[in-house]
């Protein structure tokens, strides 16, 4: 079986390639990423040179490239003739669509859109695409359900999110191409991006520096841990939405949408205090340190919600799995591995 992870170098997509290499010895695995330089890039470097020792027996194969890049994504998708794809490459990050929109519209429109003409032309049995919880806005109804109305996106970033969805169940629809979105809620872990508030928040208390905890720490996160996330995503690979023909004697599209969360928000400022702990218990901070000085309460951020919660009883009706990996458990192995990785 051939399969094609975009994002390969990226937080998710890496992770994604270990486990499909570990666990999956039928598989030939293609990887594409542009290596931008949105953060800093060793640690994609990092992520590669760990794929690269995991592979091993030649099922494994990375090409540098960009999603916006057309004749590249249909000469690989031609040549390669892929079984499955799976879409994780993506200007991530709500606050930097703010500063930097250009970006968001060549990577999250165009990219995916070159992906799904990749798709129309090259068959392939299963699209499976990263969505977000962004998508949800500023949603009243807790927890969010994949029912619910996701018409008011609060940032560029959940906007093309949510065209992402709607493109792709017109292609469904139209080209018979089954294909599956994937609303990841706040996912973290060892080797994470450096945007995210765990990733941040560490770099800044070991650099002395003050921490700022948005709406005055009235927030809730349902933090998902990384390999949660990629379990989830295995088990949806190997499932495409079943294809059938409507009433009018049309393709009912094989399209669907899932919720991947903990189902368990955190409380922001229970979430520092436990990260505070397991920086100390790993050595990263000293055990005196001085956490109350270094932080400061401020108002919300544009583009941020007060919450995310995710109703994950879709996932576990279909595949049988639900997310269950304690905070606590995931911030020590993330306090860890930035021990052994920075210091």
């Amino acid at each position: 079986m051939k399969v094609l992870v975009t994002g390969a170098a990226g937080f998710i997509g890496s992770n994604l390639v270990l486990r499909l290499l570990g666990t999956e010895p039928d598989m030939q695995v293609t990887g594409l990423d542009n290596i931008n330089d949105y953060y800093d890039t060793r640690l994609k470097d990092w992520r590669l040179a760990e794929i690269a020792r995991a592979a091993g027996d030649g099922r494994w194969k990375f090409v540098k490239g960009d999603l916006a890049d057309r004749d590249l994504i249909d000469r690989l998708f031609a040549e390669e003739k892929f079984d499955i794809v799976v879409n994780l490459a993506a200007q991530a990050g709500v606050r930097y669509s703010i500063e930097n929109p250009d970006a968001y519209i060549q990577s999250n429109l165009i990219g995916f859109y070159n992906i799904l003409e990749a798709c129309r032309h090259n068959p392939v049995q299963h699209l499976v695409y990263a969505s977000s919880s962004s998508v949800y806005g500023n949603n009243k109804k807790v927890p969010y359900s994949t029912d619910d109305k996701v018409d008011n996106p609060v940032s560029l970033y959940a906007a093309t999110k949510k065209s992402n969805e709607l493109l792709a169940h017109a292609y469904s629809k139209l080209y018979n191409i089954p294909s599956t979105g994937l609303r990841f809620f706040t996912v973290y872990g060892p080797a994470g991006r450096p945007d995210m508030a765990y990733f941040s928040f560490t770099n800044r208390l070991r650099a002395g520096e003050t921490i700022r905890i948005f709406n005055y720490g009235n927030c809730k996160r349902d933090f998902t841990y990384v390999d949660d996330i990629v379990e989830g995503i295995q088990r949806v690979m190997h499932k495409a939405p079943v294809k059938a023909t409507g009433e009018d004697g049309l393709p009912l599209p094989p399209y669907a949408v899932y919720n991947i969360g903990n189902s368990n928000p955190e409380n922001l400022l229970d979430f520092v205090t436990i990260l505070q702990e397991e920086l100390v218990r790993a050595g990263v901070l000293p055990g005196d340190y001085d956490f109350e000085a270094h932080k400061e309460l401020v108002p919300m951020q544009p583009g941020d919600v007060p919450v995310t919660y995710a109703d994950t009883s879709a996932l576990e009706r279909d595949f049988g799995f639900r997310p269950q990996t304690p905070l606590r458990e995931g911030l020590r192995r993330f306090a860890q591995w930035y021990k052994e990785f920075y210091m």
